[in-house]
């Protein structure tokens, strides 16, 4: 992160995928489920490609299922399984922590399942940690009203509020890189993001 102008750094990010699970999409409407898991894949691709380390997570796996396929595969050989959550926000569980510790990155760009609670407590604990978190707001959801409360929350606590588009123009940085990233990851855009 730039700290005199308040950017994303890429080589100070880690992305946090959250509890993308197919009983919390279920709690979405329709026409949000297909989109939010698309731009969630883009967002991992683009983090594979500028090497910036993916921890995911999935709650109570045994009762609420595992990580969707879709996000599953996406995830690089070199990261860890995904973690099986036990808390609503991750930075008070010791394996997550210690995980996302030994990235040794200080910038958590958080996206995923629920808005207002896993979402929320996570970055709301991570800040707290002394950390740098931002949530990609059109990569998050919550069964409406209750993702625009999560939304509003976390802005007035501080947490930086981003997009797909702006998150991915931050790590890329340079007409250059953001060309070749686009490039590598191919058509189409993200769902529903204009880049």
């Amino acid at each position: 992160m730039d700290r005199d102008l308040g950017l994303i750094e890429r080589d100070r990010s880690c992305l946090v995928v959250i509890d993308v699970q197919q009983y919390f999409l279920d709690k979405l409407p329709l026409g949000w489920r297909g989109p939010l898991v698309g731009r969630l894949a883009w967002l991992m691709r683009a983090a594979r490609l500028l090497d910036i380390p993916v921890v995911a997570t999935a709650e109570d796996v045994r009762r609420v299922g595992p990580l969707v396929p879709d996000l599953a595969r996406r995830l690089p050989p070199e990261a860890p399984p995904v973690f099986d959550k036990a808390v609503f926000g991750l930075w008070d569980q010791a394996d997550i922590r210690a995980a996302l510790e030994a990235t040794g990155r200080d910038c958590f760009v958080l996206a995923g399942l629920e808005t207002d609670v896993c979402v929320a407590h996570s970055a709301l604990g991570i800040g707290a940690a002394g950390h740098r978190v931002a949530v990609v707001a059109d990569a998050c959801g919550s069964p409406p009203p209750n993702h625009e409360h999560g939304l509003r929350r976390l802005a007035g606590a501080g947490v930086v509020l981003t997009t797909v588009k702006g998150v991915f123009y931050e790590w890329t940085r340079t007409v250059e890189t953001a060309r070749r990233v686009r490039a590598e990851l191919g058509a189409p855009d993200p769902p529903g993001v204009t880049l």
